[in-house]
């Protein structure tokens, strides 16, 4: 038996990188999935070979930070597999680096909204139904600079240190109801969207003398692996952990 056997997982952010790796990791482990993404081509690429191997796949553009976009997300995995176990917080969008000064409105509330508002949605929901179901897990994407104040640029620092916030406490309230949230802060993962950006100026100089004290980069799959585990019966006495996996620069 497959660890995760008809259990019904949603995924966001699931089109690329860590997403996509849980998605196929959850898979093999026997999971019906409802993969979520605003990139519509690559959610149905990435489901559709999933679908071609014999899982059972569902996809749904979604926006994170939008709260109706997430109450169909979260009624798709009712309506189509009965229930919901496991919710991945996993979408999530970067500043570049971009420090304080230089960081306007819209950027501030683009990360907010994406990083921290979107995992406040989903998981506002999904504990109403796994506390009818009996339980579940929740598996958030927070970040190194959910932990740290030198990993990223002023709003997603701010944005992930939300997302550790908000694990904690749903992990406190929660789990006597048998729902379990962790978070998973990863570190250097080579990524599309980790190798593509375009750094601040102002932002890399800083941070640049910093980098050789980075391990080297991990792979999609690395964090793939830790949210299969979080999410299967093998971590029932795991709630409420910020778990690095970043290669020991938290050690650093």
């Amino acid at each position: 038996m497959t660890k995760l056997q008809d259990q019904v997982a949603v995924i966001t952010g699931a089109a690329s990188g860590m997403g996509r790796a849980m998605a196929r990791r959850f898979s093999q482990e026997g999971a019906k999935l409802v993969l979520a993404d605003l990139q519509a081509d690559k959610l149905d690429s990435v489901a559709a070979k999933l679908i071609e191997t014999g899982h059972q796949v569902v996809t749904e553009v979604v926006d994170v930070s939008n709260a109706e976009d997430v109450a169909r997300m979260i009624e798709r995995a009712q309506r189509e597999f009965g229930g919901l176990n496991i919710l991945c917080n996993n979408a999530g969008v970067l500043d570049n680096l971009t420090p304080l000064h230089d960081t306007d409105e819209d950027l501030w509330d683009r990360l907010i909204g994406v990083n921290a508002k979107g995992p406040f949605l989903a998981s506002r929901l999904a504990v109403k139904v796994m506390m009818e179901q009996g339980g579940g897990s929740i598996i958030n994407t927070a970040s190194a600079a959910g932990n740290h104040g030198g990993r990223g640029g002023a709003a997603y620092t701010a944005s992930k240190h939300a997302v550790v916030g908000l694990t904690k406490s749903v992990a406190w309230f929660y789990g006597p109801h048998n729902i379990r949230c962790n978070a998973i802060c990863p570190g250097a993962v080579m990524t599309a969207m980790a190798s593509s950006f375009v750094p601040h100026p102002e932002g890399f100089e800083r941070y640049s003398k910093h980098f050789p004290t980075v391990p080297p980069f991990g792979k999609a799959r690395d964090i793939g692996d830790v949210a299969a585990f979080l999410a299967s019966d093998d971590a029932r006495y795991v709630n409420g952990a910020i778990i690095p996996v970043d290669g020991g620069w938290v050690a650093y």
